[in-house]
C-alpha cells in the first residue's frame, strides 16, 4: 500500500521495496518538499527522490523516529 501524502513527515521511518547498496532498506525522512530527502539506516548515506516517486515506492510507515 502506498504511503498518503499526509503521512509523509519528518523524522518517519519508512520501509522502500528496493534495499540500498548497503543492504539495508529501512529509511529516515529528513527533508519534505518537491523532492523528498532520507537518510539510510544501516550506513547514514542520503538519497534525494522526487516526492512523487518517493510517495509511490515508500510502502510502510515503520515508526516515528524520536531523535
Amino acid at each position: 500500500m502506498p504511503v498518503q501524502p499526509h503521512q509523509v513527515q519528518i523524522n518517519v521511518r519508512v520501509r522502500l521495496p528496493k534495499p540500498h547498496a548497503c543492504g539495508g532498506n529501512t529509511w529516515v525522512v529528513t527533508r519534505i518538499g518537491v523532492d523528498v530527502r532520507v537518510r539510510c539506516c544501516q550506513c547514514e548515506r542520503t538519497v534525494m527522490l522526487p516526492r512523487t516517486q518517493f510517495e509511490r515506492r515508500a510502502q510502510i510507515i515503520v515508526e516515528p523516529n524520536h531523535e
